[in-house]
Formats: C-alpha cells, sequence, structure tokens
C-alpha cells in the first residue's frame, strides 16, 4: 500500500504543509523481476527527516481533510537526462508519430528546448485550484532550475530555482483525487517513469456512513507496464498501443488477502493508455461457472453518488471508481479474481493487434477470518448518500464545440485544429454554466479530462463520422471560413443516447467520449477560487484565469490534444467572437 505522507501545520498557519522530491529510485516490480530504475515522489517526515516517505516508484498518498488546505513545495531531483531519452530524441527530430506537427496554418512549434531533456511540474487532478498552482504544462521546471515561460510559485522567497510551492484549497466533495505529472511534451514519460500518486479528501462527516476504513479501504492505483528481460521499465508505446503487463500499486499481478466482509476498494486507472473493463470473477479453479461477483458502486471521481448495483464497468485512464465489494458470501479459501473482460482492447473500443491484451489483474485470496468482532459496516443497499441532483440544461444555456481533428491518420490530434501553443481563443464568463460537446470522428475513444470544474454527462449521439470529417477537412484547407464551418446538427444519425448507469448524475472531472459520437457534458458554473490559501499573498485566482483541457491518453496529450480556456469577469472585455482563429460556438 502507497504510505500516507505526513504535514507539518506550522509552517503556514491554518494549512497542512508537506515538501515532496521527485527523484529516480529503484523498485522491484515483482519477484521473478530484478529492480528497476524508476521515478518517484519522496515526502519528508517533520518527525525524522532522515526518513523519507514513499516507495520510489509512484508518490506517498496525501490524506486532507475537506475545506482545510494544503501547501506542497515541490522539489525536481530528478537526472537532466531522461530514463527514456530515446523518446526524447525522437520528439526533438520530429518523428512523425512523437513530434506535434500541426494542421495549417500553423507551423511546428518545439515543445522543450533543446538542452533540457527532463522538466515536471505536478498537476492536482480534480482539485478546486487557483491556476498558478494547477500544475499547467507552461509552468514546468528542470532539475537544474531551468523555468519554462510560465513557471509560478507561491511565495517566491521560499524555493530555489529547481522547487515551486503551490496551494490547495481542498474546497471539494469528500472524494480521491490523484496528483502526476504535467510537464510539457513530456508527461507520458514522466508518468510511466513512476512520477503519479493519490490524494485523498476526507469529510470528518463521512464517519457516520458506517463505510469500511482502515485496512478495509484499499486503494488500487492500475497501470500497465511492460519491461526488458533486465527487469528493468520498458516504454514501447512508441509502436503499439498499451503495455503488457498489469500492475497495481506498483507491484505486477498482486494479490490481497482479504477476510470474509465488505472492502471499500477506490480504483483509479492511472494507465497512460489502456482502457480496462473490470470485473470480479470467482476463481474457476474453486467453484464450477460462478457467476461474477457483484458490487456496489458509490462514487466516482467527484465524490459519492447513489449507490449502483454491478458486475463490471469500463474504465479508462484518469477516471476513479469507488466500490464496496462483499468478500462474506464467498467461501474460505476462494480466490477471486479482478479480471479485465475478455477481448477488452487498450483503446476503446479499439482494433485488435494494436496493443497487448492483459486478461489477469490481480488477485483476492479469501483466507482470513474476521477480525475485530464482526464487520459493523453498513450494507451497500442501506447506504444513506445524497443522490447527486441533475444539472438542467436551459434553452439559452451556451453550447462550446471541440472537435477532436487529425490531419493524418497516426499523426497529431488538436481541439478544433488549433495548436495547444495558440493563445486562449475560448473566453467563458465567471458564473455561467456551459454545454461542451466533444465531436469525435475518430476511430477511438477519448478520455477528456477538464481542469478545475466537475461536471455531469448529459449524453452522447451518433455522427456520421466520415461527413463530418471530410466536411471539416475541407474548410480547414479552405481558410476555416466562419461560414463554411460544418453544423453539427446535419450530421446526426441517431437520437441523443442517456449517459451510462455509472456515469449519470455523478460529479465528474473525466469523460468518454466514444468514436463516432458527440460526447455532451454540463459544467453548472465556472468560478475559480479567488481567496488566499493561508495568508499567502497572491494565492488565489485573478481574472482572466486560464486553464485547460485535454484528452487524459497521455500520449495524446504530449501530441497536442490539449487546449487553454479563460473564465472571464461577467463584463469582461473578452469576447468571443466565435470564430476566433479556428474556435467554433454558437
Amino acid at each position: 500500500m502507497p504510505m500516507t505522507a505526513i504535514s507539518d501545520p506550522s509552517v503556514y498557519p491554518g494549512a497542512d504543509y508537506y515538501e515532496a522530491t521527485m527523484r529516480q529510485g529503484s523498485w522491484q516490480f515483482h519477484r521473478d523481476l530484478e529492480p528497476s530504475p524508476v521515478w518517484g515522489y519522496w515526502a519528508t517526515n517533520p518527525h525524522d527527516p532522515h526518513r523519507p516517505i514513499g516507495m520510489g516508484y509512484l508518490g506517498p498518498t496525501f490524506s486532507v481533510t475537506r475545506d482545510h488546505p494544503t501547501v506542497v513545495k515541490w522539489r525536481n531531483e530528478l537526472p537532466t537526462t531522461h530514463m527514456f531519452q530515446h523518446v526524447i530524441d525522437d520528439i526533438r527530430e520530429k518523428k512523425p508519430v512523437v513530434a506535434p506537427i500541426p494542421p495549417p496554418p500553423y507551423k511546428y512549434v518545439p515543445q522543450f528546448p533543446d538542452d533540457i531533456n527532463v522538466w515536471n511540474v505536478v498537476h492536482q487532478h480534480g482539485g478546486y485550484t487557483a491556476p498558478q498552482s494547477d500544475g499547467l504544462p507552461e509552468q514546468s521546471f528542470s532539475p537544474k532550475g531551468f523555468h519554462a515561460e510560465g513557471y509560478t510559485t507561491l511565495d517566491p522567497s521560499r524555493v530555489k530555482p529547481n522547487e515551486a510551492i503551490y496551494g490547495y484549497t481542498n474546497h471539494d466533495h469528500s472524494c480521491m483525487l490523484w496528483y502526476h505529472d504535467h510537464a510539457m511534451g513530456m508527461s507520458a514519460l514522466n508518468v510511466y517513469a513512476g512520477l503519479a500518486g493519490l490524494y485523498l479528501i476526507r469529510d470528518p462527516a463521512d464517519e457516520r456512513l458506517g463505510l469500511p476504513r482502515g485496512e478495509f479501504e484499499v486503494p488500487l492505483i492500475l497501470q500497465d507496464r511492460t519491461f526488458h528481460k533486465n527487469g528493468s521499465l520498458a516504454y514501447t508505446m512508441v509502436d503499439r498501443e498499451g503495455e503488457d503487463t498489469p500492475v497495481v500499486n506498483g507491484k505486477a499481478y498482486p494479490y490481497l488477502d482479504v477476510e470474509r466482509r465488505r472492502y471499500r476498494l477506490r480504483i483509479l486507472n492511472a494507465s497512460n493508455e489502456r482502457f480496462w473493463r473490470l470485473r470480479f470473477d470467482v476463481d474457476p479453479r474453486d467453484a464450477l461457472h460462478e457467476p461474477p461477483l457483484p458490487f456496489w458502486l458509490i462514487g466516482t471521481d467527484g465524490g459519492f453518488r447513489a449507490p449502483l448495483h454491478m458486475l463490471d464497468f469500463l474504465i479508462s485512464p484518469a477516471e476513479r471508481y469507488d466500490l464496496i465489494v462483499d468478500f462474506s458470501q464467498v467461501r474460505p479459501g476462494t480466490k477471486v479474481n479482478l479480471t479485465n473482460y475478455p477481448g477488452t482492447q487498450a483503446h476503446f473500443p479499439g482494433i485488435p493487434g494494436c496493443g497487448p491484451e492483459i486478461a489477469d489483474i490481480m488477485q483476492f485470496r479469501v483466507a482470513k477470518s474476521l477480525s475485530g468482532g464482526g464487520d459493523r459496516t453498513t450494507p451497500p443497499e442501506k447506504l444513506r448518500l445524497k443522490a447527486v441532483a441533475p444539472i438542467k440544461p436551459q434553452p439559452h444555456t451556451r453550447r462550446r464545440e471541440w472537435v477532436v481533428y487529425q490531419h493524418e491518420l497516426y499523426r497529431t490530434m488538436t481541439f478544433n485544429a488549433v495548436p495547444y501553443m495558440e493563445p486562449s481563443q475560448d473566453f467563458i464568463k465567471e458564473g455561467s454554466t456551459e454545454i461542451w460537446e466533444y465531436i469525435n470522428p475518430n476511430h477511438d475513444a477519448h478520455p477528456m479530462h477538464v481542469h478545475l470544474v466537475n461536471f455531469q454527462v448529459l449524453n452522447r449521439q451518433p455522427i456520421d463520422a466520415a461527413a463530418y470529417q471530410k466536411d471539416y477537412d475541407k474548410w480547414i484547407y479552405g481558410g476555416r471560413k466562419p461560414k463554411d464551418h460544418p453544423v453539427l446538427a446535419n450530421y446526426f444519425t441517431g437520437p441523443p443516447i442517456p449517459p451510462d448507469p455509472d456515469e449519470a448524475l455523478s460529479y465528474k472531472d473525466t469523460v468518454k467520449a466514444p468514436a463516432q459520437m458527440v460526447t455532451r457534458i454540463i459544467i453548472q458554473e465556472f468560478v475559480p477560487p479567488k481567496d488566499d490559501i493561508a495568508s499567502i499573498p497572491n494565492s488565489g485566482a485573478e481574472l482572466p484565469a486560464t486553464y485547460i483541457h485535454h484528452c487524459h491518453l497521455l500520449e495524446h496529450e504530449d501530441d497536442d490534444l490539449m487546449r487553454p480556456w479563460t473564465i472571464v469577469g461577467r463584463d469582461g472585455d473578452h469576447h468571443d467572437s466565435g470564430h476566433r482563429g479556428g474556435g467554433h460556438s454558437h
């Protein structure tokens, strides 16, 4: 299990303070593999400076209290040559699969300087955070203290050049967020090397709910990795989609001994690209044709929702699922396997042969007798969790289109055919509600993550993808004239489809945008956190406040499927003319 970081409350009154250092270490992914060089986060231990908290791979869990702010000093002590330097070299040499070559009329812009092979920045994924602490790609900084043009830090007098101080409001529902690298042009490689960890926001009121806790609340960080013969991490995503070995909390094919009782499993898909369709299979050696073990979904990315009885679910990269699994009816000695539904491709729905299939992920061994006088937790069907109220669109609710555009097959993808580095063209009035439409004419699904906000999934609608792509191409190559922009309504091939039961009426920050569909989300209100954190000057947001959204297939994010958007005052000077340089809205 990842260890929990320990805060020092004395540094900033009214906040929990942590120091976390990125450094290279060594980690054994399986007893049959030699240890591998890895990257990870280590938290300073205020009680014993000589024993930092971490594993080497991944990072410690931050467990914080809702609405009680956190301040973190992030320090970069990684090597200056990348663990996957060959990929950095390929990007620099503009190799077509990895370098973001934009559509016309835009020109290629290098994503990192010629002499920088490693730089990093930390994004708290799902948090309600001011832009200067959000960990945007242009806030990257290197181990030697080189700063990208957007680098910021709170309390500058307290940092060295290879550090940044960020403040987190923790003004969220009780939920499981996570933190990970978000460096410009190399987040996929940095996360793959190990730079990710969990961030739990706790609400004292949850203790009344009767949920499994302590050793019966188990976080599961799901990833897929490939190894060289010597046991070291191999990065093969330049050649294929997905890797070949399941890794949970840093271990390949692990097992967990469980008691015959209810467990709360908090699952994060931290894979670079792999979608998983998960279920709990009772080992066939233990029981002939036993059906899968049912479970209850009690929460998603942004917190609790009405409990839902389920047998399996599809989880895309960056999504979180909060489950209650009841092992009490399983015979002692039985093994329950967490499996990836047979035939699930790395990308959803995916093309067979594009990446290795993974079937078994980990095992729960139902062995232990009950400890501590039995299971006193609330049965899931009796859990009193507040249902999430639906956000109702109004006739005048603003709609904003985001087209996943790929001008050549297997090449760079962009939103609205505009590179990430182009200035923001989407200006959103503070406090307003918007519907965002992700138009995906591709053959793959993309998990879309919007910084700052939680949203709800409204619906999806099938489109004639080939016709839309053809007309969009014509619009691009015809000079992007506003009057010729394809009108989405002309391409529908069927009625809107409601969200899947596991994502309906849930707080989400990441949504699956399936192939050949438009996926609609509704965002209740765009309001950044303006108050200072722990009395640190300039730690709150100021308008205009720019955030980003992007595909959470990390290789797509690095390859430019990412755009800024900006919150402006209600009477802001910025007005969105609808077609600023290729953005489109109505």
